[in-house]
């Protein structure tokens, strides 16, 4: 066969491969939503992540639908003993998906896999120096979210903080919170926003970020953990925790940065 044809051939398929994907993809996850959902998931969600029964009736429908087909599509590895079951990845998934209620998404597109630890783990940083030296550095986490698809993640802390779910603190928001903001390249407190939006945002959150960061170094409380103040990127990740686990305390104290949240996410915890 002419070359010339084979080619033709191959590169006609590699397009309707493209073409038809992002179809096949809407008809798998129509599919996985309309499963049945589990009874045992059902009470899953009633041991581990109680604020669901607290949501309105559609977002509790809603979340379920997400979760099923966030499950369809993500990859659980267990690490130093964890045996990967259902309790545990419908855990991580109610939480990851609360984040996406209401919203287009693609179900945090760039993550494949979701690496579990028993508990806190231990994570291995490189950085350089002044002097342009590489430098190794050990530091104890409960989460981590990468850029390349994999977040990774303590299932004794994401159990507490989806049990204890008033306390502002909640590792799995966090780090796909990370997640949202990877999505347009490195991490850096903005994640993908309508245009209309961005001036709003990045003025409003650059305001809360400073303020933090004096609270922080001049030892004052704050309702935003202090570790937000470490870059743009903690301030989005701390600052959702709180949003989704003290929405009336953040509204009340920092109306602004509430707005802009519930603007971003596309709901309101204060009416659960």
């Amino acid at each position: 066969m002419d070359p010339l044809i084979i080619l033709t051939i191959v590169t006609t398929v590699l397009v309707l491969l493209v073409l038809l994907k992002p179809r096949y993809v809407t008809y798998k996850r129509a599919q996985a939503a309309k499963r049945p959902f589990p009874a045992e998931w059902r009470q899953i969600l009633k041991k581990n992540v109680p604020y669901f029964y607290k949501m309105p009736a559609d977002l509790q429908l809603q979340l379920k639908k997400h979760i099923q087909i966030f499950l369809s599509e993500k990859q659980f590895e267990g690490f130093e003993g964890v045996e990967i079951n259902d309790e545990i990845k419908v855990t991580i998934a109610a939480q990851a998906c609360l984040l996406i209620l209401n919203r287009e998404t693609g179900f945090y597109p760039k993550l494949k896999s979701i690496y579990v630890y028993p508990a806190a783990f231990v994570a291995q940083h490189s950085s350089r120096d002044t002097a342009g030296v590489l430098q190794q550095h050990q530091r104890v986490l409960s989460g981590e979210s990468w850029e390349l698809g994999k977040v990774i993640l303590s299932w004794k802390d994401t159990k507490e903080g989806g049990t204890d779910h008033q306390d502002g603190q909640n590792v799995v928001i966090h780090e796909f919170a990370h997640q949202l903001d990877q999505e347009t390249g490195v991490a850096n407190g903005a994640p993908f926003l309508r245009h209309r939006e961005k001036g709003c945002w990045s003025g409003v959150l650059a305001n809360e970020f400073e303020t933090l960061q004096r609270q922080a170094s001049q030892g004052i409380h704050s309702l935003l953990d202090h570790y937000g103040a470490t870059n743009p990127a903690e301030f989005f990740a701390v600052a959702s925790e709180v949003f989704f686990e003290k929405p009336y305390q953040l509204q009340k104290q920092h109306p602004a940065l509430y707005r802009q949240l519930s603007g971003f996410y596309h709901i309101d915890p204060t009416i659960w």
